[in-house]
């Protein structure tokens, strides 16, 4: 179900959305799930070096691999800017191992 309309998503989207909403959940900020959710927010002011960046992959992988088990992470690239952090992650479904999917998020 689409967390904005309420309407039905199909998988692909559904997946999208899920990815999303791991990544942009604080860990801690989920009443019956303390657990649920990603570390990313709490390395978002940490200077930009390869320490921190690994740092966020980390966080990102972990999440996902805890959190979303219809996915196998394939890799991922990020932007850091003043304003932003981008993330692109690219995934294969785990009921269809040969198709690569991408999404983006977006940190701010």
């Amino acid at each position: 179900m689409n967390s904005i309309t309420g309407r039905t998503l199909t998988d692909d989207a559904h997946i999208k959305q899920s990815i999303k909403d791991i990544i942009l959940t604080p860990i801690g900020s989920r009443v019956e799930r303390r657990d649920y959710g990603s570390m990313l927010f709490f390395l978002i002011d940490h200077p930009n070096h390869t320490a921190t960046q690994l740092k966020i992959m980390s966080a990102t992988v972990m999440a996902l691999t805890q959190w979303e088990p219809r996915i196998t992470i394939d890799s991922m690239q990020f932007t850091i800017s003043k304003e932003k952090l981008l993330l692109e992650l690219t995934y294969y479904l785990k009921s269809q191992s040969n198709q690569k999917n991408t999404t983006e998020i977006e940190v701010r």
